[in-house]
This record gives structure tokens, C-alpha cells and sequence, in this order.
């Protein structure tokens, strides 16, 4: 083959003399340079517009989480203010019952930007106000403005409609809100025991001053884009809501801009604020604008919006929009050094092309007397660059292979002999998919692949020698014979489990970062119901003496709901590791107190419970309410695994130093593919809003910090006639129990 080469060089340096030579070579040194130069900078323009892209599509999640956010708050003012209205002491004007409503609501909102709550009473005009805890006022006067909230909401048409007036701008500077109504008609549609009949009359018109800047500002102001980006809010009338700088906070977005950089165009920001951003559309761009924080001078930024829905009535539609936006050239930044690497590549090629060149030219033009001498060197230099690469590859440590194309392996490194833990021999002729496994058929039919077409291939792929798993990055490609014929693959297959690993590591570490800021808004998603317990509850408590059956009932109501929010206000425990609060528990005692909560629940989706309690198992040292958010969970997931009914079976009993408990279901099981997920966080097989993904993970944490563990058995239809889940929980009995049991049965003995 080296001879063939030799030989056809030396034909083509004697057809390729004189004039002919002189205009062929440079031409033929310049296409590969110009082509060269051309794919540097097309991969240069790829790479860098896919990075930014992706920057900004990841600047577009967080404004959507952040609409999120803001679209919850604002949906749990309008609940609280709904539920406000349907109090039978403020339809009836129950003073000061009235009051004290007003004051429990105020309570649950004052977070959420509440500065006030008035009621204004319809027939003697009179408002009632609370602005704060503990304080309150009566005034008699009533406002133009609230005489016509009055007269809106006496039209029944608007009955259980919520009125948004205008953004009020009041104060200046950093003490500078914006205010926004919602009001509400009221009328005597509940019953109590003084109003056994609704009268439907029309009893007046509640409102809620919300404080709009804090409301936005709690959530936008902690949203950071790379190293300096940040996120301003702006509402359907292009006014900012928000924004770090504060001078900016209540003015016009299409003029507080220009009196800043008075001779600056902001044509294409004001073209996306009011062509998109305005009319609630959501996207990605990019705009110049001529300063960035403390940054002076024309920078271009990229920004990403999404819209917030306030209100979407025929009549009163209101739609916000939240933005988030950095500098392009922090992403830049990021691709800098990828590019200058590539430019030295590139400088590097061309200048060996050039020197090759030159020297070509120079070899040809004034030594060819010595062009046999040359052939000969060049045949041994030749000679020993094969020999080195064949050294390269038996020492390289990559997997470097060749295979026919019945995927019979044709030849292997040392390196692979290595990974597979036997010798070449035992390698070479031996169909792929019996060695690599086991992927092995996967690379069976990429080789068909290449071989039918012709392309190369990279893909990842997995090898398990000895209970030992790897995972390689796998480049497969046709090797040609002279006639341009594929003989065969090559394939080179890089060990990435390090890399591997590390991703895993960084994909669940930056989901347990995300746990941390998302859980402010799991709080939130799962107060609402529990804020609606705790009102409806309330309301009926007042309807029974406390001596009455009813009262005792509505007091355990009132209870766990309180018990209920707590454990989500300690949602962060899992999170961040803190000390946990320890006593004697009762295994039984907290299951039973579990199951007569769910018992109405279970009774009516059909599922009878079976309790085999081994009632001799000792207490255990461990924090009561985290273990029964543990047996809650597990139930409640037993329960819409059974949606058609079944058997729900408990069982608690002592194993050597340990108190197991097993709950059993007879539902659909888990399928087989879900089963090494069920504990990551935010994994879940529900309908979107039917679950978060956070119940079995919780349960797994508040186990290990009881140094406990948590299994599960489960049989799906396809693998078992008796198809269902059991989860097995092991609790340590404390040595200082045992004790303290041994030390009382000695004294009975006595």
C-alpha cells in the first residue's frame, strides 16, 4: 500500500512541473485553507447561537416559575376574599363578630401584600376596616369612589364577581407601593342560626387594598439570570410593577427608559413590550439598551417574558407580564475559550499547511534530484509512524475495535482486553452483541446502520463485565477499501462513568436545590385547602355549643388541620438537616390516630382496612408527628392505587432489635420501569396537579433521620394473578427502651 502511494506521487510530481505545477499547487493549498476558515467560523456562529438559545431558554423557566408564583398569590387573595364573603357575620353584619372575621382573614393575606380589609355596609353606608393585627376602625363617611363599588355591586349581575380597579401609586422613593382593589358584592345567601333563611338581599361590598409592588417584589426580586441578570414585571398597561431599580418601580416603561438615556432609541424593547409582552404572549429576544445596573454604554441583552393572568372576564381582562433578562455577553463568556481553542486548532492547521506547502514547493522545485532518496526516507519515516500508531492504539485508553459487517469482531486493543478481563483471542471473531452487553444489539444494529448508509454514528451505551457497570461514549464509522467500498466499522468507545456519575450527582443536586426554592411555593399550593378547612371549620364552630358532639368533632377537625400545616411549614426539615425533636412513640397508637383521620376517606372510595397489631411491641424514640406524615403519605398513595376498591392491610410486630411495619395494598403495583424512581423528589405517576412528587421522598428522609429503612414489594396484573404494593418500614427499638423494659419485667417478677 505505502509502495502504491510512493509510486503514484512520484507520476503526479512529473506531470505536475513547470507552469502547470506553479498555478496548480497554491490553488490546491488555498481551497482546503478557505474552506478551513469558512467551517471555523460557521461552527463559531453555531455553537455560539445554541448557547445562547439555551441561556435563554433557561432565562424563560424561571420567568415561568415566577408567573407561577405571582398567579398563586393572586389566586389565593381571590379565594380569601370569596370566602370572606360567604361569612354569614359579615352578610349579616354581626359587629364585632364581624370584625373578628375580617381580622382572621387578615391574618392569612397580610403575606401576601394585604394592607387593608374594609367591608362597607349598603344601607346606612358605613365602613368597617382592618389595617392591621388587634387594629381596627368604624367610620360612617363613605368615598365617591366606594359609593360607586356599592352601586357595582348591587347589580345582581355581578353577584360572585371580583372587581381589579387601576394600579394608585402613593408615596415616593423607597416607600413608594402601588396599590390595587379587588372588591367583591356581598349578600345574605349563607344561613346561621340566627338566619336559618337566606334573606339574598344585597348586604354591601368587601375590599382588599393589595400592596401590587410587594406582592411582585417578594417573588421577582430573588430571581437571578447567570452572574448579573434580574427580572422586572410590568402591567397591561405598561407600567412597571417591578424592577431593581427602584426609580423605575410605578412609571411607564415606554418613558421612564427614554428620560434616563434621553438620546438612546429603545424602538426594539418598546416593539416587544407592546407587540408581545402586552398582549400576554410568551417568547425569547434580544434588545440593546444603554446601561445594565451600575454599566454604562450600549450592551445587548437577552431576554425572555412570559405572561401573568390576572383576570380574564369579558369585561375586566387584566394581563401582567414578568421579563428576564442578562447581558449576552455573559453567555459569550462562556463559549470564549471553546472558540479560542478552536481558533488555535484551526492556526494550527493552516500554518501546517502552509509550511507543508512551502516546503512541497521547495522540495519540488529545487531538490527533485533527490526525490528517490526522499521516497525511501519517507517510506521508512512511514515505516515507523505505523508502527507508532499501532502502538498509540494498544496503549490508548480507549476501547478501539474494528468489526465486519455480520458484526463480527475483526480486532480489539489491549486496553479492551483489559475491560472485558480476558484476552484478544478470546474477543476477535465473536459476534459484538454477545461481547458488549448489554447494549450489544443496539451496536448490532448501528453497525447495519453504517454499513446501509454510510454515516458515522456516536451514542452512549453501557457494559456490565462482573457485576461491574461502565458506561462508554461510543463513535462507530465506515472503513472504506480503495474503491470507496465500506469493509468494515471502526469504533472507539471513551470510558465517561466518572462523567457519568458526576452528571447524575449534578441532576439531583440541582433538584435539591430547586426543592429549597420551590418549596415557599408547595407551602402555599397546599395551604389553600388547608386555609379553607381552617375557615369553614371556624364558621361552623361558632354554630354549636362546645358541649355538643358536633363541637368535639369540628375541635379535631380544627386540630389536624393546624397539625397539617405545621408539617408543611416544616417542609424546609428535609431540606436542610435539623435536630429532631424526640420522645416515646407509640407505633399503633400513631397508626390508629392515622387511620380514624383517612377512616371516612377509605370508607367511601370502598377500601376495607385490616389491622393485625402486635399490641406487645415496645415504644420507640422518634418524633410522633413526622412518623405519622410518613404512615399518611403511604396510605393515601395505597388508596389511589385502589380506585375501584380494596384491602388495605396494616401489620406491626417486633424483629430482633427492630419494630417493622407493613402496609399492603391490593391495587395495580408499580411498573417495573418507575420502581428505582419512586423515592426521587418530584417524581410522580399522577395527573399533573393531582400530586408532587414529594410524598415518598419526604417519607424516606423523616425514616433516615429515624435511622430506620424503607423497602417495598409491588406485582403489577402482567407479573402476578394477586397483583399490589407492600412498603416494609423498620424503626430501631433505642437500647435505653430495652432497658427500661427488661428493668419492669424483673420488678414484676419480684
Amino acid at each position: 500500500m505505502i509502495n502504491w502511494i510512493l509510486q503514484k506521487f512520484e507520476k503526479c510530481y512529473h506531470h505536475l512541473t513547470g507552469t502547470h505545477f506553479k498555478i496548480i499547487f497554491p490553488i490546491l493549498i488555498l481551497i482546503p485553507l478557505g474552506l478551513i476558515l469558512i467551517s471555523g467560523w460557521v461552527l463559531n456562529q453555531k455553537v455560539r447561537n445554541i448557547a445562547i438559545e439555551n441561556f435563554n431558554q433557561q432565562q424563560l423557566m424561571l420567568a415561568r416559575h415566577a408567573a407561577f408564583q405571582i398567579k398563586n398569590s393572586l389566586e389565593i387573595l381571590k379565594r380569601e376574599i370569596t370566602l370572606l364573603s360567604l361569612s354569614p357575620s359579615i352578610q349579616y353584619i354581626e359587629y364585632p363578630a364581624l370584625i373578628r372575621r375580617m381580622e382572621n382573614t387578615f391574618m392569612s393575606v397580610r403575606y401576601e401584600g394585604v394592607k387593608e380589609i374594609e367591608f362597607i355596609e349598603a344601607k346606612k353606608s358605613k365602613k368597617y376596616a382592618v389595617y392591621e393585627i388587634g387594629m381596627s376602625r368604624v367610620e360612617k363617611k363613605v368615598s365617591d369612589e366606594e359609593k360607586n363599588f356599592l352601586k357595582w355591586a348591587s347589580n345582581k349581575e355581578n353577584l360572585g364577581k371580583i372587581l381589579y380597579t387601576e394600579i394608585e401609586k402613593i408615596g415616593e422613593g423607597e416607600k413608594k407601593k402601588l396599590i390595587k382593589k379587588m372588591v367583591i358584592p356581598v349578600y345574605q345567601i349563607s344561613i346561621d342560626e340566627a338566619h336559618p333563611v337566606a334573606t339574598n338581599q344585597f348586604s354591601g361590598v368587601l375590599i382588599f387594598k393589595v400592596d401590587v409592588s410587594y406582592l411582585v417584589k417578594k417573588i421577582a426580586e430573588n430571581i437571578t439570570s447567570g452572574k448579573t441578570g434580574y427580572a422586572w414585571v410590568i402591567n397591561n398597561t405598561g407600567y412597571f410593577l417591578y424592577h431593581p431599580d427602584q426609580t423605575f418601580i410605578g412609571e411607564n416603561a415606554f418613558e421612564i427608559r427614554q428620560k434616563k438615556a434621553s438620546t438612546f432609541s429603545f424602538e426594539r424593547i418598546n416593539m416587544i413590550q407592546k407587540e408581545k409582552m402586552l398582549k400576554g404572549k410568551e417568547g425569547t429576544d434580544w434588545y440593546i439598551s444603554e446601561w445594565h445596573k451600575e454599566r454604562r454604554g450600549l450592551i445587548k441583552k437577552l431576554i425572555a417574558y412570559t405572561p401573568i393572568r390576572v383576570s380574564e372576564n369579558e369585561n375586566n381582562s387584566i394581563i401582567w407580564s414578568i421579563a428576564v433578562v442578562a447581558p449576552v455577553e455573559e453567555v459569550e463568556g462562556t463559549i470564549k475559550s471553546i472558540q479560542i481553542q478552536q481558533m488555535i486548532f484551526h492556526g494550527v492547521i493552516i500554518i501546517i499547511i502552509l509550511s507543508g506547502g512551502f516546503l512541497i514547493i521547495i522540495f519540488l522545485m529545487k531538490w527533485s534530484d533527490l526525490l528517490e532518496k526522499e521516497v525511501i526516507k519517507k517510506t521508512e519515516e512511514l515505516k515507523r509512524s505505523e508502527e507508532k500508531y499501532k502502538s498509540l492504539v494498544e496503549n490508548a485508553e480507549d476501547i478501539i475495535f474494528t468489526v465486519d459487517k455480520y458484526g463480527k469482531i475483526i480486532s480489539i486493543n489491549k486496553f479492551a482486553s483489559q475491560i472485558f478481563n480476558c484476552k484478544e483471542e478470546e474477543i476477535v471473531n465473536h459476534d459484538i452483541s454477545e461481547i458488549f452487553q448489554p447494549d450489544g444489539e443496539r451496536l448490532r444494529r448501528m453497525i447495519d446502520f453504517i454499513f446501509e448508509t454510510g454515516e458515522s454514528i456516536e451514542i452512549n451505551n453501557r457494559i456490565v463485565v462482573s457485576d461491574t457497570e461502565y458506561w462508554f461514549s461510543t463513535k462507530m464509522g465506515p472503513l472504506r477499501d480503495e474503491r470507496g467500498n465500506i469493509y468494515a466499522v471502526l469504533g472507539i468507545s471513551r470510558d465517561i462513568t466518572e462523567k457519568k456519575k458526576m452528571e447524575e450527582q449534578i441532576y439531583y443536586t440541582e433538584k435539591l436545590a430547586a426543592l429549597g426554592t420551590l418549596a415557599a411555593g408547595i407551602a402555599h399550593e397546599i395551604n389553600n385547602p388547608l386555609t379553607i378547612i381552617l375557615g369553614f371549620s371556624d364558621l361552623l364552630i361558632e354554630k354549636f355549643p362546645s358541649n355538643s358532639k358536633e363541637y368535639e368533632i369540628l375541635k379535631i377537625i380544627e386540630k389536624q388541620s393546624l397539625n397539617a400545616k405545621r408539617i408543611v411549614e416544616n417542609l424546609l426539615t428535609f431540606v436542610r438537616t435539623r435536630k429532631t425533636r424526640e420522645e416515646l412513640v407509640n407505633i399503633n397508637q400513631s397508626l390508629e390516630t392515622v387511620l380514624s383521620i383517612m377512616g371516612n376517606t377509605l370508607f367511601v372510595n370502598n377500601i376495607k382496612v385490616i389491622k393485625n397489631f402486635d399490641e406487645n411491641i415496645p415504644s420507640i424514640l422518634g418524633n410522633p408527628e413526622e412518623l405519622e406524615q410518613v404512615f399518611f403519605n403511604i396510605i393515601n398513595n395505597a388508596k389511589d392505587a385502589m380506585k375501584n376498591g380494596g384491602i388495605l392491610t396494616i401489620t406491626t410486630k417486633k424483629i430482633n432489635s427492630w419494630i417493622e411495619i407493613a402496609i399492603s395494598d391490593t391495587g395495580c403495583g408499580i411498573n417495573p420501569e418507575y420502581r428505582q424512581k419512586i423515592f426521587d423528589p418530584f417524581f410522580t405517576t399522577k395527573e399533573p396537579g393531582q400530586g408532587t412528587g414529594l410524598g415518598l421522598y419526604v417519607s424516606y428522609a423523616i425514616i433516615k433521620k429515624h435511622e430506620g429503612m424503607i423497602t417495598f414489594e409491588t406485582k403489577t396484573k402482567e407479573e402476578s394473578s394477586n397483583p399490589g404494593t407492600t412498603f416494609y418500614i423498620r424503626l430501631p427499638i433505642h437500647k435505653k427502651i430495652n432497658e427500661e423494659r427488661r428493668n419492669e419485667k424483673n420488678f414484676s417478677s419480684r
